[in-house]
């Protein structure tokens, strides 16, 4: 099971989405306040598992009502992702992934990881 793990920056606080075995799946934007950052997590628990792929890498391709997962490349070639919450706003970003196939297993692992993540917070 996965986990969210909140941690402090230098202007707020932002957390990472942890798959089982540790690694880094999503992460967030920086928030001003815990429970802002605590809101955060609850969009990507409610979105994430019902929110559809936009894939922008593919020509004329549909644009998807929200919640969804925008699958697109960086300028640096590489395929990424962000879930964007019935609002519109970006709640979660991938890292950097080479391939296609493994930036969809991101994003599948991001829907069904953040399920029933517990909160952990670090300092």
């Amino acid at each position: 099971m996965g986990k969210f793990v909140i941690k402090k920056t230098k202007s707020g606080v932002k957390f990472d989405l942890k798959a089982t075995n540790g690694q880094v799946i999503a992460t967030s934007e920086v928030y001003t306040t815990l429970a802002n950052c605590k809101k955060g997590i609850a969009s990507v628990v409610k979105n994430a598992p019902v929110a559809n792929i936009e894939d922008q890498t593919v020509e004329g391709y549909a644009v998807l009502k929200n919640p969804k997962f925008e699958l697109y490349t960086d300028k640096a070639g590489e395929f990424r992702f962000r879930l964007k919450a019935t609002n519109g706003q970006i709640v979660a970003v991938g890292e950097g992934y080479t391939t296609k196939p493994n930036c969809e297993k991101g994003i599948a692992s991001v829907a069904k990881n953040a399920v029933d993540a517990p909160i952990e917070v670090v300092d």
